[in-house]
């Protein structure tokens, strides 16, 4: 087996930095300049937004939410392929980081950053898709949850590769 140094390690983890970096604009480009009116509309989503009472234990708690949801499923569409060219650069990073031997602390950050763009594939695809003013909501707790859920990710592969090292 191959012994690899410290510095092809920093080389390689560089490199798929890079790629991560690249991977993200281009998507970011493809995603929303290049699909067809959407900078139009994201103009007129955030135009939208206005102040909703959600309720809350002690009363109602006023919170950004756009006034016609069902009125921007060009700029929620544009927000899902970007979750999808995201994971999927995701998966390909975490292929990249196993066959290079990155470091574990990498690979669980890799995989937490997976558990979260592909659930926010399929939490756009769900409850923002839908259109309606309960989506939009259940849509935002559901991503701070998913937060949370790749950082137990994280914690986890990296527990396990500590013990397993032992």
């Amino acid at each position: 087996m191959t012994q690899h140094t410290f510095r092809d390690k920093a080389i390689n983890d560089g490199l798929i930095s890079a790629l991560a970096v690249g991977g993200f604009l281009i998507i970011l480009g493809v995603a929303f300049g290049l699909t067809p009116g959407v900078p139009q509309k994201i103009g007129e989503f955030f135009g939208d937004l206005t102040g909703v009472a959600y309720p809350v234990i002690n009363g109602d708690m006023v919170l950004p939410a756009p006034a016609h949801p069902a009125q921007h499923i060009e700029v929620y569409s544009a927000v899902f392929n970007f979750a999808v060219g995201i994971a999927v650069l995701e998966v390909v990073i975490l292929a990249l980081r196993l066959l290079l031997h990155s470091s574990i602390k990498k690979i669980a950050e890799t995989v937490g950053n997976m558990v979260f763009w592909v659930g926010a594939v399929v939490v756009v695809s769900v409850f923002l898709q839908a259109g309606t003013l309960t989506g939009w909501f259940t849509f935002w707790a559901t991503l701070i949850i998913l937060a949370g859920l790749s950082l137990i990710t994280q914690f986890v592969i990296r527990i396990v590769a500590y013990r397993t090292k032992r």
